[in-house]
């Protein structure tokens, strides 16, 4: 067993972290207040949008787009089977049906715009879609399918922070765009989401579900600019606090010089694996001339039909390097075994193949080539002996 060990993610954080985070407390106030205002003005000038609204959590900015968009029992939602069951979870949290679509395949992981509209029945409420990896789906198809019907799509970009597609933010091209800021993402502060979206009257209804339905919030009740508000709707406690938004603010400032360190190390390991048994998913096609434009955020790679991926995670870590799988399909999970239907099997045998292996931006070049390398000794070692003449 190697002594190196070259872990699936590392989030590192310094002096100016430390000091953002102190902000708050030098104030005295940790609830929603000029760190959060901060940033969400900071998250709308980045992105292009008209509106950004800071949350708890990427599962908390889905649930509370369903909830803006007010999903309900007797509405079917659209849903990649592809994904973090979040994106599943959120709309289905408030009793819609949630019918699973499958992938592309092998070399985009993203959601088949084919599958979609074969999913839509005339109870369809919504469309998610996934930016798996950063990379974006193929918004033109899917918003030709959903905009005649009035559909609105709510987009996924947990993965995408902030990919820009034809000329555009991930997250604009519907009607609302989600956001995570987990501890893997590419910009972290623990636990956090936002929401952005161009239209008014939807952002209005999702800062409102954010805390309870109030007409006011408590900072201006706390400036003396109100004494008192009204509660309009039933809502929810998502705010984000003051501490995590500063330190989100610091890593959104460096978020740049990290995606284009990301880019290049997708790049190495693309030129590694070339000419392989392993498919690296995005790495051609319009993904590789949009790679300039994308927020790379995992490395999934597609193993060979009949690997025993448990036996090469195991090789792997005794190599030292850390795996992960992103993700197992939706439909194989008991609270969605209803959804295991033949149009799902494709990609249910898709993720039984996918492995993620380390990428983050103080990855280094040779730990990406011994990544690699050590990858394609424990497949050769796995591989099938050929037959004899």
């Amino acid at each position: 067993m190697t002594s190196r060990r070259i872990p699936f993610f590392d989030a590192r954080f310094d002096r100016e972290e430390i000091e953002a985070v102190t902000r708050p407390l030098e104030r005295g106030w940790l609830t929603m207040g000029e760190e959060v205002e901060a940033l969400e003005e900071e998250i709308r000038r980045a992105t292009g949008a008209g509106h950004a609204v800071a949350v708890a959590n990427g599962t908390a900015a889905l649930h509370l787009a369903s909830a803006g968009l007010e999903l309900g029992p007797g509405d079917e939602v659209v849903c990649p089977t592809l994904t973090f069951v979040a994106s599943a979870n959120a709309p289905r949290a408030l009793g819609a049906h949630i019918r699973l679509c499958a992938s592309v395949g092998p070399d985009d992981l993203g959601v088949d715009p084919a599958a979609i509209e074969t999913a839509i029945t005339e109870r369809t409420r919504a469309i998610v879609v996934v930016h798996f990896a950063g990379f974006a789906c193929d918004m033109e198809a899917i918003r030709a399918i959903a905009e005649p019907r009035g559909i609105p799509i709510i987009e996924d970009c947990a993965h995408a922070v902030f990919t820009r597609h034809r000329g555009r933010t991930l997250g604009l091209h519907g009607r609302v765009g989600c956001f995570s800021f987990y501890s893997n993402k590419n910009a972290t502060c623990g636990e956090g989401g936002a929401l952005i979206t161009d239209d008014a009257e939807l952002a209005e209804s999702l800062r409102r579900l954010r805390s309870h339905g109030m007409t006011v919030p408590t900072l201006d009740r706390k400036r003396g600019r109100a004494s008192s508000y009204d509660v309009v709707v039933p809502g929810f406690n998502y705010r984000i606090d003051e501490i995590r938004a500063a330190l989100l603010r610091v890593q959104l400032g460096r978020l740049p010089e990290r995606l284009e360190r990301r880019r290049q190390i997708f790049r190495r390991y693309a030129a590694a694996f070339a000419g392989t048994a392993v498919q690296l998913p995005f790495s051609t096609g319009r993904h590789a001339d949009e790679l300039p434009d994308t927020g790379v955020h995992i490395l999934p790679v597609v193993l060979p039909a009949g690997t025993d991926r448990a036996a090469v995670v195991e090789q792997l870590k005794k190599a030292g390097i850390q795996s992960s799988v992103h993700y197992p399909a939706i439909h194989g999970f008991s609270a969605y075994r209803d959804q295991d239907v033949p149009a799902l099997r494709a990609t249910g045998e898709l993720s039984d193949r996918e492995l993620s292996l380390p990428f983050y931006p103080d990855l280094s070049d040779d730990d990406v080539e011994t990544v690699a390398s050590e990858l394609l000794a424990v497949l050769d070692q796995h591989a099938a002996p050929r037959p004899t003449a």
